[in-house]
Formats: structure tokens, C-alpha cells, sequence
């Protein structure tokens, strides 16, 4: 059996990104599922309009931590940078090739960095994570009226004499009839991909889940400790490993 050796991966930044954007899935996926059945579980106007606003302060932890991730992939460590996460590349489909042929032969090759197929999924994850974000952040401003756009958002549908920063949800009473029919319009296609959106990144994590505990079984690399380490254990050389590295 080949010698064990651990390779220091993920910085600080990835490992603490990975940890709070669980939390606050968790939470917003909690909250969210409690929004939409709020007649069901007969929820008061109030008690929604408390739902929403922890939804949208646990989105704000959720898109600044994201914001953070996104530009890390910029400056950060050799295998936090978009090189190191975008699929693509010379020699990238041989490399897929090659990854599932051995995977399938039993071999499977290990990899510092995400493996050619993590690649493709931590790019998907990432792009429904940035498309929930900017949709919650859009729909934070037309359902409470919170930034970056609420402000503009009161002040389009406020009624004529209505100051726009005394507006609260649910009022209708203060609201200009035709500015807010006009702003549901504006609010519709971005509710609608925040919902649909909810329900694929569901998905995509869980397959996500599911293809770290197999890669963790066929390849090792202790994917879950190295999360909280930092460091991957390797049993052979990585693949992806520089040949001046050791």
C-alpha cells in the first residue's frame, strides 16, 4: 500500500465559505419552505412579513459570503481560483475521458484540486447560487422594500403625497395602483427564477452530496475533514499535482 501523505489544499476562505453558505442554505431553504405554505400553516400578514425579513438577512450573509467567494477565486490560493473551478481548457475532455474510464476501472485518479467532473458541478453550483442571490436581493426590495433597490422600488410605487420611506409591505392603501401593478410586472420573471431556481439548486445539491461521499469511497482524499483541515490525504501522487511540487 503506497505511504499517506497530506497536501495543505483549501485555504481559510474556501473552507469558511463552504461551512457558512451551508448554514445559510439551510436557513433560507427553513424559512423559504415556511413562505410558501404561510396559509397553509396560517400564518398572519405579520408573521410573514417576519418570515421575509429573516429570509432576507440571512440572503444578505448568504450574498456577501458569496460576493467574497467570487472575488477569492481571483487572488486566492492555486486551487481556489477560477483555473483550478472552470471546466475547460487544453486537454480538459481527454481528461474527463480519462478520469470516468479510470473511475469505472476501479483505479480512480486523485486529484489536490476538484477532480474534471467536481469542476463542472462547483461551476453549476456556483451559477444558481449567483442567480438566487441577485433574484433575493431584487425581490428584497419589491416585497419589504430593503436595499439595494427598495428604495427606488417606494419611491416608483408610492402613492403622489406618500413620503416613499414610510412604506411598509402589505399596505396597499399608500400604493399607486397602476406603479405597482407596473412593478409586479418588473418582479414577476425574477420570482419566478428565484423559485424554480430554489428547487434545482435542491437538486444539484443533493447530487452534489451524494457524488462526495462516492468519490470519497472510491478515491479517498477525506473530501469532508479536508473542509475543516484544509489538508487532503492522498495515498499516490495527485494528478493534478505541478511537477515542481512535492
Amino acid at each position: 500500500m503506497s505511504d499517506l501523505k497530506a497536501y495543505p489544499v483549501w485555504d481559510a476562505t474556501v473552507r469558511w465559505f463552504h461551512w457558512i453558505n451551508l448554514v445559510c442554505m439551510i436557513g433560507l431553504i427553513a424559512v423559504g419552505v415556511a413562505i410558501l405554505n404561510a396559509k397553509l400553516l396560517g400564518v398572519s400578514t405579520d408573521g410573514k412579513i417576519l418570515l421575509k425579513t429573516v429570509h432576507v438577512w440571512i440572503g444578505y450573509v448568504f450574498a456577501l459570503n458569496l460576493a467574497w467567494r467570487l472575488l477569492w477565486a481571483f487572488i486566492g490560493g492555486p486551487y481556489a481560483r477560477w483555473r483550478a473551478i472552470l471546466p475547460g481548457g487544453r486537454g480538459y475532455l481527454a481528461e474527463v475521458r480519462g478520469y470516468m474510464a479510470d473511475f469505472s476501472a476501479g483505479r480512480p485518479r486523485q486529484y489536490l484540486g476538484h477532480n474534471p467532473l467536481g469542476r463542472l458541478a462547483v461551476t453549476l453550483l456556483l451559477l444558481l447560487l449567483l442567480a438566487q442571490a441577485v433574484t433575493g436581493l431584487v425581490l428584497a426590495g419589491t416585497d419589504l422594500f430593503y436595499p439595494p433597490i427598495g428604495a427606488w422600488i417606494a419611491g416608483w410605487i408610492a402613492n403622489p403625497g406618500v413620503d416613499p420611506a414610510s412604506l411598509v409591505p402589505y399596505a396597499k392603501d399608500t400604493y399607486d395602483a397602476a406603479a405597482y401593478e407596473a412593478m409586479r410586472a418588473f418582479r414577476k420573471p425574477f420570482i419566478t427564477v428565484h423559485y424554480y431556481g430554489f428547487y434545482v439548486l435542491l437538486v444539484v445539491a443533493v447530487v452534489h452530496i451524494l457524488a462526495v461521499v462516492v468519490t470519497e469511497l472510491r478515491e479517498g482524499g477525506n473530501l469532508v475533514s479536508a473542509m475543516f483541515s484544509g489538508k487532503k490525504v492522498l495515498s499516490g501522487k495527485p494528478t493534478d499535482q505541478p511537477e515542481d511540487r512535492e
